[in-house]
């Protein structure tokens, strides 16, 4: 019976052949070790001298990490095993020998890690890091469509900027500018005024010179867009939503977060509702807390946000920020014209900002007052105002971060070990 390793659990007992790839070994006079790896899951085989053929038992010696082969085995129960189950070898079949892999079990320095990262990949943890971001993923389709959403695809070649050009990447459309989308939130737009509501993911883009640990220059969005739904809608659908994908990485990936030494304590208690504190209040808590630098009208930086989501023990919202520093969208406050209905949503233990939305503006008028005083194209967002000629209604979305959020639910320090293949400043290849 030939199965994979994730499936070995329905096999207890039975003999079965696993191709597999050998991850590591370790072996004495009379009993081998092997490390097995078939990309759904880590299994240890044993292959024991006395009861399996000489040539298999030297077979199994000589093995080179990371050589291929067919492994054929009995499954067995095994409580010592993080997984719960070991295969007790009956016979080996070589596909290819490897030679010198270059990722040996000592450490190695992050940059030989990055350089080597199409192999990196194979290891247990950075394994564990792409099984919770596919259970993200998976959680995120499930979700939306669970809540009636459609998804839809935005451009990643646009003619403008939703939040201006300054750290877009330029190319040329034949003989037009284009950039690369930084996000896919204008168009989104258009789509909730034509389905109610759509939700998009995928690449976007940032021309951003930031070395930071949670910064990348190409990564992954979800952009959720609901029509006839105000600030607290919004609020309330991205708590849901968050809390949603937490519970299912708990329960579906308890076996990596194990792999990764992740506190799960932590995780548990993300369950909506989301505790708020304005950006008023944000600012004097700051300053309580000796964080003299901070004045109204500035953006927060790291230490800032991590001050304040320290506070408290399940991701904050911090809402109502200053109009001066948020993009031309924006639907002002009705009580005060200086801050705007929107809200950054900031994960616990230092991980910043995995959510930034708002209640877009509706009005015609006031649109093209703000695009005018952010000195933006009309004839560019003609399109964009068209939305608030021909039934518009009040709105909003979100949009939250795949790569910081993956890092904050696996624990990861940094974001480059969240997405298969990170573009950061420094770094195109491999």
């Amino acid at each position: 019976m030939k199965t994979t390793i994730v499936e070995v659990k329905n096999y207890v007992g039975q003999e079965v052949t696993i191709g597999a790839w050998l991850a590591n070994k370790r072996s004495s006079g009379k009993i081998a070790f092997l490390q097995l790896r078939d990309g759904s899951g880590f299994i240890q085989g044993v292959v024991v001298k006395n009861e399996v053929p000489e040539e298999v038992f030297q077979l199994a010696k000589s093995l080179t990490q990371e050589s291929s082969l067919y492994v054929t085995g009995i499954v067995r129960e095994d409580e010592r095993s993080p997984f719960g189950y070991e295969l007790s070898v009956t016979k080996l079949e070589l596909i290819h020998e490897a030679h010198d892999y270059p990722i040996t079990p000592k450490e190695h320095g992050t940059e030989f890690l990055m350089d080597h990262r199409h192999l990196w990949l194979r290891s247990k943890r950075q394994h564990a890091n792409m099984k919770i971001r596919n259970e993200i993923i998976r959680a995120t389709y499930e979700f939306f469509n669970k809540e009636g959403f459609i998804k839809i695809d935005p451009p990643i070649l646009t003619g403008s900027a939703p939040e201006g050009t300054t750290e877009l990447f330029h190319t040329k459309y034949f003989d037009e500018d284009a950039y690369l989308s930084q996000s896919g939130q204008l168009y989104m737009e258009a789509a909730a005024m034509a389905f109610g509501k759509v939700f998009s993911f995928g690449p976007t883009f940032r021309a951003e010179k930031s070395k930071t640990r949670r910064h990348l220059i190409e990564f992954w969005m979800i952009e959720p867009e609901m029509a006839f739904y105000e600030f607290e809608d919004n609020l309330k659908v991205q708590e849901d939503y968050v809390s949603y994908v937490v519970q299912s990485v708990l329960k579906n990936c308890s076996l990596e977060l194990k792999i990764l030494n992740r506190d799960t304590t932590k995780l548990e208690k993300v369950q909506a509702p989301f505790p708020r504190i304005t950006y008023d209040d944000a600012i004097k808590f700051l300053h309580e807390q000796g964080f003299d630098d901070i004045k109204w009208g500035d953006d927060f930086g790291s230490p800032h946000e991590t001050a304040i989501a320290n506070s408290f023990d399940k991701p904050v919202f911090i809402t109502h920020y200053p109009k001066a520093i948020k993009p031309f969208y924006m639907q002002p406050d009705p009580t005060r014209d200086d801050v705007v209905l929107c809200a950054d949503l900031i994960a616990p233990e230092g991980y910043g900002e995995i959510i930034g939305g708002s209640e877009r503006i509706h009005d015609y008028d006031l649109l093209k007052q703000e695009l005018e005083r952010h000195q933006l194209s009309l004839e560019t967002y003609s399109w964009y105002l068209d939305l608030r000629k021909y039934g518009s209604v009040p709105h909003s979305g979100f949009g939250l971060g795949l790569e910081r959020t993956v890092a904050w639910i696996a624990g990861c320090e940094h974001v480059r070990e969240t997405i298969p293949f990170p573009r950061l400043l420094n770094r195109l290849y491999p």
